[in-house]
């Protein structure tokens, strides 16, 4: 048995990681931030000239026809990166809500612009304290009505894939008559979101049926690789300052408690790792698995990039507060991913709701 990735995806990995490393520097993400960039289009173009936002999308529609696990080493080194691209949001849900529940003609008219770049799309599923995947919205005579808040990436997506009622898809151009786009205070702020009304705009109806589940687990094993790649991050991180920073005449890395801070982190991302994979390997080999794995991957992924965010925090000290120094980047996208897709006691229950003869009820 072979627990290891391939070669292939090896040198994918290695790929994205040296064009990250070029073009998502930490000096550049302070770039966007101060010149109030939604994105940095630049590195969505360069992922697109790379063939990364067409990995997991079909070669007849202008993708490489990869898989899950492909996916997630290209997600690792994004999270790793924090980089600011609406991956998640256009390539992950939007472009596989297409592939899963769209029509022929909605596939053939959206997938290979996804994958080109030339549109982003985002998917809608939350409206406010309730339901993680609210049901508010409505769709009828071809006119979709409701609000969705927060959304990711709304400002510069072209279209969204809206829940409505009935756990059914609505497929919609934001750009139209009929579509509110309010920003939102975000505490990411690498990653905007957005407050969407629609006051019967124009969309169209996805006949794919009962695919949320199917959506939501996918998308949650490629938050677990992105949550292990920051992870990763930012215990090289902490490392670095431990071993550079003196304190009383030697490192602080000689220090036995920080040595446990740092190993505590370690063991925790290769859990994390280890369920990340084994979630990529059922949602390409086995989907009666997929419901399970999905749901430890998540939960693990959660679990790691807190421990590895706040313990780079802790380790750096006071100086590790300041927007001079890198931590605060990660600090805040795993606070954003702790609750995207649904907080820890949501994936908590569909981790029991997947064990033979368990029925609890998902918040």
């Amino acid at each position: 048995m072979n627990f290891d990735l391939s070669d292939e995806q090896k040198m994918l990995g290695e790929q994205a990681r040296s064009l990250l490393a070029d073009m998502s520097s930490f000096d550049r993400l302070r770039t966007l931030i101060d010149s109030g960039a939604e994105w940095d289009e630049p590195l969505w173009r360069a992922l697109a000239g790379m063939g990364f936002l067409g990995a997991a999308i079909p070669e007849e529609h202008g993708g490489l026809g990869l898989g899950a696990l492909d996916l997630g080493v290209i997600m690792e080194a994004l999270g790793a990166a924090n980089a600011s691209v609406p991956f998640m949001s256009s390539i992950i849900l939007g472009a596989e809500a297409i592939r899963l529940a769209g029509s022929e003609a909605q596939k053939a008219a959206w997938l290979p612009k996804l994958a080109s770049g030339e549109a982003v799309a985002t998917f809608a599923y939350t409206e406010g304290p309730g339901p993680v995947f609210a049901t508010g919205a409505s769709l009828a005579g071809g006119r979709l009505s409701g609000s969705k808040s927060p959304v990711a990436d709304a400002g510069i997506a072209d279209i969204a894939v809206v829940l409505v009622a009935g756990g059914s898809f609505a497929l919609v151009e934001l750009d139209q008559p009929g579509v509110t786009r309010t920003k939102l205070d975000s505490f990411d702020q690498l990653r905007p979101h957005y407050r969407l009304d629609f006051a019967g705009a124009v969309a169209e109806a996805m006949p794919g049926a009962g695919k949320l589940d199917r959506l939501i687990d996918h998308a949650a094993v490629l938050a677990a690789f992105e949550a292990v790649g920051a992870s990763e991050a930012c215990l090289r991180m902490a490392r670095d300052y431990a071993m550079e920073r003196q304190m009383f005449g030697r490192p602080l890395a000689g220090y036995q408690a920080i040595k446990h801070k740092l190993a505590d982190v370690a063991v925790a991302t290769e859990l994390a790792r280890s369920n990340a994979y084994y979630g990529g390997w059922a949602a390409e080999s086995s989907p009666d698995d997929l419901p399970a794995a999905a749901a430890a991957a998540r939960l693990s992924g959660i679990k790691c990039f807190e421990l590895a965010a706040r313990e780079n925090l802790q380790v750096h000290g006071g100086i590790g507060y300041t927007f001079e120094a890198n931590c605060h980047f990660y600090y805040r996208r795993e606070r954003m991913l702790a609750v995207h897709l649904g907080n820890r006691g949501f994936w908590a229950d569909r981790l029991l709701n997947a064990q033979p003869g368990s029925q609890v009820k998902a918040a």
